[in-house]
């Protein structure tokens, strides 16, 4: 089965990751026009909503968040606001411009309230060095409460690789390796270009490279998961992980770990 998710040109419903393809991780991204509103509902699943684009209201029992986004592009150099939803939480997200918003979801517990996620509150670091940095946005990271899910975004430079050197974390292993499900939710600036990312296992019984395209979805269900951005092109990806286990410890694929020492 091809691990590309490809994006749907029309619809409210940009991308979506099919019902059951993933044990742990959700994901679907929307587009929104002046007035138009997408219903929200956590189920029994927890929910991290990202605001890629545009300016939104979110409502809902017991919060009224009005006039949230800041951004008309992934690619400005600004941070997005998110909202994080527990289990049995409904919402009303309600467009004031056009808007892009994408919904990651993951298996939820009790103990959590709804919260906002402002942008002042999200980490952001470079990782990398020459033609392999890139730079990173934590929006939900293990630091912050949750059940399971972990989200962060990264915008990767015209002619850089990124997610690289290889890594994975496919293996309950900790502290040295955690096992997350992945899900890479693709732009693309101009809208016009591509990426290119492989995914892989060491026997090879998963060994996928794509071209994917703005709004593309890629599937991570184990394996290493480079990026590569061709010249001329900028890349944003937003990652959403989970595991039976809420942290993050990759193992860089011993193949490639020399580019460490560069």
């Amino acid at each position: 089965m091809s691990l590309l998710v490809k994006s749907s040109k029309r619809g409210q419903t940009m991308v979506a990751l099919e019902a059951g393809r993933l044990e742990y991780v959700g994901f679907a991204a929307y587009r929104l026009s002046l007035g138009e509103t997408l219903p929200v509902s956590a189920g029994d699943q927890e929910l991290c909503l990202v605001l890629l684009s545009g300016r939104v209201n979110i409502e809902g029992e017991g919060f009224n968040w009005q006039n949230l986004g800041d951004r008309q592009s992934v690619f400005e150099d600004k941070s997005p606001f998110a909202a994080y939803f527990p289990p049995g939480t409904d919402a009303q997200v309600t467009a004031l411009s056009d808007v892009q918003i994408a919904v990651c979801a993951a298996p939820g517990a009790k103990g959590f309230a709804p919260r906002l996620i402002r942008p002042e509150q999200c980490k952001r670091s470079v990782r990398g060095k020459g033609a392999n940095t890139r730079y990173v946005c934590d929006i939900l990271p293990d630091s912050e409460p949750a059940h399971s899910l972990l989200v962060v975004e990264v915008r990767t430079p015209s002619g850089h690789s990124s997610s690289y050197p290889p890594h994975k974390h496919d293996t309950d292993d900790l502290p040295h390796q955690s096992f997350l499900e992945e899900t890479y939710y693709h732009q693309v600036n101009p809208p016009q270009g591509f990426v290119f990312q492989r995914v892989y296992t060491d026997d090879r019984s998963i060994d996928q490279a794509m071209a994917v395209e703005n709004s593309d979805l890629v599937v991570v269900p184990k394996g290493y998961h480079p990026v590569s951005v061709p010249y001329g092109y900028e890349s944003y990806y937003l990652n959403v992980m989970a595991g039976p286990k809420r942290a993050w410890h990759f193992h860089n694929d011993p193949q490639h770990s020399w580019l460490l020492d560069l």
